[in-house]
């Protein structure tokens, strides 16, 4: 293994993680694309992010093909035994189709509809939790759950089921190099799980539809295409981790952020730069991978055809082109990959925001006195970044 390839795995030690910016600045600053090993490229530049997100040389592997005794519960394959992968793993045109198909059905109107929802969930939160409370338990993680739950028309008593397989998938989302059975099994029933619950559930919408997103997935349709099962089912998993993981982590992170330095009052007064600025000071995903689909350079490396660049996320957001190394919740937003860039910029990044709006301005009007009350613990994760715990008392 290179001294590179040593440093890089580093980065991510568990005593690391309360502040692994330090460390990325560090990095950065010398290795801002940096070679691994052997097709494997480590990126931490602003500049040279952005391009893996954006540039068209970069993209997935192209989805495989599985015998059928080599295949799990949790892997839906459409006809010709290859693997379904929601559109975020995928290339154009595939891509491109189940967007456009996703984004019918998840539109704007969609995610207004259920602001005032989201104003009453916050405030009936914030009133009852006591004045001593982990934000974590009592806030962050109950409202996506909510939200998300409600967007898809989950039945009440499903959600706590909900939180907890998203948060065992969501623990699988690390590199392998990261990973071990202890997450990796559990994620793999939570999805068999999660996938079984939503077949039974979108047969159901599909006798008796509804308002909600899963009915209007269902029913979606463009020039005469249709989600498959499996693409339905692969893009209600995507939904989940995404609608529910990362916004708790948003929340969490957030908050913490606020009480570190001058307290809630910012985001009283502009909770939509305080969302910005929280994204991109302490993003909730930390890294993501594309694959080089031809040959093309990194600054001045050539970079061949199969080759996996790993994002740092958290480390180009701290880049000095992005913003300073300090958390400044009253600066105008600036440029941040929180959300990716490119073709595979965050759909659901209207909720997410919605959601982090509500719970920083509702926190600063009904409890402006919020302090910290004691040592927030982190999640075992890496790439998305977020808390197991924060005590707080007002």
């Amino acid at each position: 293994m290179s001294a590179e390839m040593q440093e890089f795995f580093a980065l991510f030690g568990a005593e690391r993680r309360p502040d692994p910016y330090p460390h990325y600045r560090r990095w950065r600053e010398r290795l801002p694309v940096a070679l691994l090993a052997e097709g494997m490229f480590a990126v931490s530049g602003l500049a040279e992010a952005t391009q893996v997100l954006r540039d068209p040389a970069f993209g997935h592997p192209e989805p495989e093909y599985l015998d059928p005794a080599d295949r799990r519960p949790d892997q839906p394959v459409d006809e010709s035994g290859r693997v379904v992968r929601a559109f975020l793993s995928l290339n154009p045109p595939d891509h491109t189709r189940l967007r456009r198909l996703v984004a019918k059905a998840f539109t704007p109107r969609m995610v207004e509809r259920l602001a005032p929802r989201i104003d009453e969930i916050t405030a009936d939160l914030i009133d009852r939790a006591p004045r001593e409370f982990d934000l974590m338990t009592a806030l962050a993680k109950p409202l996506p759950v909510e939200v998300i739950a409600e967007l898809l028309g989950v039945p009440l008593d499903d959600r706590e089921q909900f939180a907890e397989w998203s948060h065992a998938m969501a623990r699988a989302l690390d590199p392998p190099f990261l990973q071990s059975p202890e997450t990796v099994e559990p994620a793999v029933r939570a999805r068999q799980s999660f996938i079984a619950y939503f077949r039974d559930l979108a047969a159901k919408r599909r006798s008796e539809p509804g308002e909600d997103l899963l009915s209007a997935l269902v029913a979606v349709s463009d020039a005469g295409e249709v989600l498959s099962e499996g693409e339905l089912l692969v893009t209600l998993t995507l939904l989940l981790i995404a609608g529910h993981e990362t916004t708790t982590n948003l929340i969490g992170n957030g908050v913490l952020a606020l009480l570190r330095h001058d307290g809630l009052g910012p985001a009283a007064a502009a909770p939509d730069r305080v969302v910005e600025e929280v994204l991109r000071y302490d993003s909730p995903v930390q890294l993501t991978s594309r694959t080089a689909v031809r040959d093309t350079t990194l600054g001045s490396l050539p970079v061949p055809a199969g080759s996996q660049a790993i994002v740092l996320i958290g480390a180009a957001n701290r880049d000095p082109a992005s913003g300073p190394e300090t958390f400044d919740p009253a600066r105008a937003p600036g440029k941040h990959l929180a959300f990716g860039q490119g073709i595979h910029f965050c759909l659901g990044a209207p909720l997410a925001r919605l959601e982090a709006r509500v719970v920083f301005r509702e926190l600063a009007r009904r409890r402006p006195d919020l302090v910290l009350n004691g040592t927030p613990a982190w999640n075992p994760t890496t790439t998305l970044r977020g808390l197991a715990t924060l005590p707080v008392r007002s």
